[in-house]
């Protein structure tokens, strides 16, 4: 195998799937990234066994077509460390690549690519077509909602719930749930249910940027994304996700109202001095008025107040402020709005100006 390339052009497919490998393999060869030439293009393939993604490039002049498995982070790590501009030559034979760029020489040892593990991307049940930029502002209004090495697995990825031209996304770590919604082509005749991993969520968020349309195939274990520029193959969760229907708060009268910024900016003050372990704040309202509070167990505390559009009943509520924080980095508007039936319920959070996105936050005793 040989072929020669732009350090710039060769940088970019060897990025898009490095986040893929483990630093900890329990297969060497998951270690190493698939090189493979055919009809003038490179395809940089990896894969953890549950994620797979294959970034191309073009190549041309001289070429020997072939394929052949070289590692990962070192292989990134010297084309990172070559000058701009630079271009790089690659070549390999009998268990060794050379890797030559100026006065620069590399050899790697490499593994048989007839080794490298695939993910069968499986049958095709239902397909979806999304405009990239839409499917990412999906992933980045709720992926922060997901737990992270829960025991109840399927709450450590993401619920993708396909119905006739609409894509729901749902993410909750049992004590915040968020929900996006957004209008897409689809060929299902019958709402479709899958749980993404959390792995898979990152990795696809990372790939996302160029607003092309995409088209989704999803089976009944699998999820693939195909572009001009990569493939990306997930392993879907095999599981139940709970009934997140019943978690949305039904019958709110009490609306709080207030600029996102100012809110944001007063949680993120009245945080330095909670608790460090139970991140818990007070949430007094009253007529148009919140006030915030914070202790902790050094009897230090803050106090907060914020102008609110509320005309309700005085309450005093208590909320982990990270999870507050979280919501209002999500939304995008410049006001929030908060619905709540009682002291001890969830909190339903929105912008009130742009549909599409909700969030819910249970509450905590203090």
């Amino acid at each position: 195998m040989k072929f020669s390339l732009e350090r710039e052009a060769l940088l970019k497919p060897l990025q898009m799937v490095v986040g893929v490998v483990e630093r900890r393999q329990t297969l060497p060869i998951l270690s190493n990234i698939l090189l493979t030439l055919r009809d003038g293009r490179l395809s940089v393939t990896a894969t953890d066994l549950e994620v797979e993604i294959v970034g191309y490039a073009a190549i041309g002049g001289e070429l020997e077509e072939g394929e052949v498995t070289v590692p990962a982070r070192k292989f990134l790590d010297i084309c990172r460390s070559l000058p701009d501009q630079s271009v790089v030559a690659f070549s390999s034979a009998e268990g060794r690549a050379q890797v030559k760029s100026g006065r620069s020489r590399f050899t790697l040892s490499t593994l048989p690519a007839n080794e490298f593990p695939s993910v069968d991307g499986g049958e095709s049940a239902a397909t979806v077509s999304i405009a990239s930029a839409a499917l990412k502002k999906l992933i980045d209004a709720t992926a922060f909602a997901m737990a992270q090495q829960d025991v109840r697995y399927y709450l450590n990825g993401m619920l993708w719930e396909l119905s006739e031209n609409n894509l729901r996304v749902v993410a909750t770590d049992g004590h915040r749930m968020a929900l996006a919604d957004q209008p897409c082509e689809s060929s299902v005749a019958e709402t479709s249910k899958s749980i993404l991993p959390r792995k898979g969520v990152v990795e696809l968020a990372r790939l996302l940027g160029d607003d092309e349309q995409i088209e989704i195939q999803l089976g009944g274990n699998h999820l693939r994304i195909a572009t001009q520029s990569f493939q990306f193959i997930s392993k879907l969760v095999d599981g139940a996700y709970p009934d997140y229907q019943r978690v949305l708060p039904k019958g709110g009268d009490k609306v709080i109202e207030g600029n996102r910024t100012e809110l944001k900016q007063a949680f993120s003050r009245t945080a330095i001095l909670s608790n460090e372990k139970y991140r818990g704040i007070k949430l007094n309202l009253a007529s148009n008025q919140l006030l915030l509070t914070a202790n902790n167990p050094e009897q230090e505390q803050a106090e907060e107040e914020v102008a609110v559009d509320y005309s309700g009943e005085a309450l005093e509520l208590g909320f982990n402020v990270s999870y507050l924080i979280d919501v209002v980095n999500a939304l995008r508007g410049e006001k929030i709005r908060m619905t709540l039936a009682d002291a001890n319920s969830s909190a339903l959070i929105e912008d009130p100006e742009q549909s599409g996105a909700v969030y819910v936050v249970m509450p905590m005793r203090l």
